[in-house]
């Protein structure tokens, strides 16, 4: 009877608080296979209270996952924030920061860059900085090389308009395309693609991959406002309410 009476504990545990909770140790043997019949009988009576202790228990589960990332992200806000490499959009001098780790070939970072606008229109006072994340192939790899090459040699106006371009673009990044973008766009297409494979390039991507690792980000979009580290696609309306609830938090 103790091998079923154990999950019944853990939901009588689990719902009511650890005050509540019973010692086994104190009961004799035949106290506990009683308390234990007693106990399979009223949680076969309820089955509802092994949902809701499951429930509790995913509550609980998120709430330390959150915990987690809100000291990840505090342990690691000067590389976020400003790191002196990655590009930065929106408010500069906004009371919050967005931090966007993306990757050109992600769907989801595609369908983000509407929201990510209609945000950044809508509050007027977020900062916004874009992290170079490739982690879906060679061709990933390419087109963030290309778009740091292009800031490392056009500047800031360069790399927004190559980044745009690469988030609507919907071919392979070959050579002929991204010169032919890059001619498009009115940039130095010689310098940029002798800027590709600098170490300089390779250095600014490889300090982004290092960040994520210790943020354990291995997805993308992930967005880190303010201390929190969001993990996927989120609509701007979402955002919005957690920015709220970052700036209440102060």
């Amino acid at each position: 009877m103790l091998r079923l009476a154990a999950p019944a504990l853990t939901a009588f545990a689990l719902i009511t608080g650890p005050a509540q909770a019973l010692d086994l140790s104190d009961m004799s043997p035949t106290e506990r296979e009683a308390f234990g019949a007693q106990v399979r009988e009223y949680i076969l009576e309820n089955p509802d209270l092994i949902l809701e202790a499951f429930q509790i228990l995913e509550q609980r589960r998120e709430l330390a996952e959150a915990q987690a990332d809100i000291q990840l992200v505090e342990a690691n806000r000067d590389e976020l924030f400003n790191d002196g490499y990655s590009w930065v959009g929106g408010n500069p001098d906004g009371d919050i920061t967005l931090v966007e780790f993306m990757d050109y070939r992600c769907g989801y970072c595609r369908r983000a860059v509407p929201e990510v606008a209609k945000l950044l229109k809508s509050d007027g006072n977020i900062r916004l900085v874009i992290k170079e994340f490739p982690i879906l192939g060679e061709a990933s790899m390419i087109s963030s090389r290309f778009a740091v090459a292009a800031k490392h040699v056009g500047g800031d106006d360069a790399y927004k308009q190559v980044h745009d371009a690469l988030l609507e673009f919907g071919g392979e990044p070959t050579e002929v395309t991204l010169r032919r973008l890059s001619d498009s766009l009115g940039l130095d297409t010689d310098a940029v693609f002798a800027k590709m494979d600098s170490d300089a390039v390779t250095q600014e991507i490889a300090q982004t991959r290092a960040l994520a690792q210790k943020l354990n980000i291995s997805g993308t979009p992930t967005f880190v406002l303010g201390t929190e580290l969001l993990r996927g696609y989120l609509p701007a309306d979402q955002m919005e309410l957690i920015a709220q609830e970052v700036r209440e938090r102060g």
